[in-house]
């Protein structure tokens, strides 16, 4: 199996997944790498300090608009990569053709897990609390895809 298409999905689509889309596309820019939200605030930039976090560390999100998670999305992905636990849940409740593709980003080799918080309205330290996060899973889920294809 080869990795063509990988969404990454939180809740608004203005904070986390924007961020693991940039991280994701730095290592595949061969790749179609999207993100959405279960509940976008379509048409909306990045959060101002997600995109501040993310310009300390090289990576522009001033193009991105949020949008909301689709049928046909969730079909075309190869892997869809999910901030939390719960969502992953959902996803695989509202499109159940997808559920054996739906994967948490934080899910680490021998059942280790972990949730991406959501800083939405809250200090920038929670932001780059998110962000260092998102790296982790981003590095792990690097290497697996690879390892696909």
């Amino acid at each position: 199996m080869t990795m063509h298409s990988i969404l990454l999905v939180c809740v608004g689509n203005i904070c986390r997944s924007p961020l693991a889309e940039a991280l994701l596309k730095r290592h595949f820019p061969d790749k179609a790498v999207h993100s959405a939200g279960l509940a976008a605030l379509v048409g909306h930039p990045a959060d101002s300090t997600a995109q501040d976090v993310a310009q300390q560390h090289g990576l522009d999100l001033s193009t991105h608009r949020a949008q909301q998670i689709t049928r046909a999305m969730c079909i075309g992905a190869d892997l869809i990569l999910v901030m939390e636990s719960d969502q992953q849940r959902e996803l695989a409740t509202r499109y159940p053709l997808a559920r054996g593709k739906i994967r948490c980003l934080g899910e680490l080799p021998e059942g280790q897990r972990f949730d991406v918080a959501d800083p939405y309205r809250k200090p920038r330290e929670a932001f780059e609390q998110a962000h260092a996060a998102i790296e982790r899973g981003v590095d792990h889920w690097v290497q697996r895809i690879r390892q696909i294809g």
